[in-house]
């Protein structure tokens, strides 16, 4: 598998401005609302608007055991692009576009899971993490539409 190849994504219609969404996914403290993997618990720790640079930290639990991730803003374009990361490098990527279905002007919204700099992206994808994760993009982005349906 290439670097190129080492990432997965989902994308879907949101009925709603590409502002509107980015100041959901800017906010940390909301994004146990849309989280579609169910491991993040409790409330995210942050500052209440990201930006690039930007350090909150999330505690989650996998297989019912707790751990904790600071994750850091690395890619941010108001309203069109954010991303973080923590330190095994892995990146959330969130990519917004005007766009419009069936006459419904919305946004078109991708999220990826990009493990191509991982210094573990083998272990990543023995343990079958990009198959859970892109079911969990997909979970999350419903959520997402829900909050503006």
């Amino acid at each position: 598998m290439t670097r190129r190849e080492r990432r997965v994504s989902r994308t879907v219609h949101v009925s709603a401005s590409p502002g509107g969404i980015f100041d959901l996914l800017a906010d940390p403290r909301r994004h146990p609302e849309l989280d579609g993997s169910g491991t993040l618990t409790g409330r995210p720790t942050g500052p209440e608007r990201l930006s690039l640079g930007a350090r909150f930290g999330m505690s989650l639990h996998f297989h019912g055991v707790p751990y904790r991730v600071t994750n850091t803003v690395v890619e941010f374009e108001e309203d069109r692009l954010i991303a973080w990361r923590h330190f095994h490098r892995h990146v959330w990527r969130w990519e917004l576009e005007p766009a419009e279905l069936d006459g419904r002007a919305g946004t078109r919204v991708t999220e990826t899971f990009d493990w191509a700099r991982s210094p573990f992206a083998y272990g990543i994808e023995r343990l079958g993490w990009p198959a859970r994760n892109a079911r969990s993009i997909a979970a999350t982005l419903r959520r997402l539409q829900d909050q503006f349906a």
